[in-house]
């Protein structure tokens, strides 16, 4: 299983240096790597409008997007082989960011790498089944402290790796 530090390592190693203002963000669920490059801002105007500089951001990532397609595809490809799992990236220019590609996976619903990553955080915990069953318990749980209560739920799951790998080998 891929963690999340191999692959921003990989994707920090693979990545050309003239995408990287900042360290790619990437986050790792069981179907997709997302990766979140920092490009540089945009030199407007001292007086420009917030708009303007939204605009201008707007067209930076447009151009980046266009301008790296088929090297992001190279690379996604390569990814792709070796993780096993879908690629999708996003841009980041200032406060403005934009994904240009999004996994969508089948649930009760479509759900989003946030939503998916909660559902299998409580798969994993053995709270729920499957993704259905960890859906239908997280509707039920809606409410208050759930993002403090997951945090717990996670910490307590690496102890529970740790005691794993102290035990007998199987």
């Amino acid at each position: 299983m891929i963690t999340t530090e191999q692959a921003r390592g990989w994707f920090t190693g693979r990545l050309p240096e003239e995408w990287k203002v900042e360290a790619p963000e990437v986050t790792v669920d069981r179907d997709e790597i997302t990766v979140i490059l920092t490009i540089d801002d945009v030199d407007v105007a001292d007086d420009a409008s917030e708009a303007e500089h939204d605009e201008a951001r707007a067209g930076r990532v447009r151009a980046f997007r266009e301008d790296t397609r088929e090297r992001r595809i190279e690379v996604a490809r390569e990814a792709e082989r070796r993780y096993e799992r879908k690629v999708s990236w996003g841009v980041k220019v200032g406060d403005y960011g934009e994904m240009f590609t999004h996994l969508a996976a089948p649930v009760m619903t479509r759900l989003r790498q946030p939503q998916r990553q909660v559902l299998d955080t409580l798969v994993d915990a053995g709270v729920a089944r499957s993704r259905s069953e960890a859906l239908a318990w997280c509707v039920r749980l809606v409410g208050q402290h759930e993002e403090d209560w997951l945090a717990e739920l996670r910490e307590a799951m690496t102890h529970v790796a740790d005691v794993r790998t102290k035990g007998p080998a199987a």
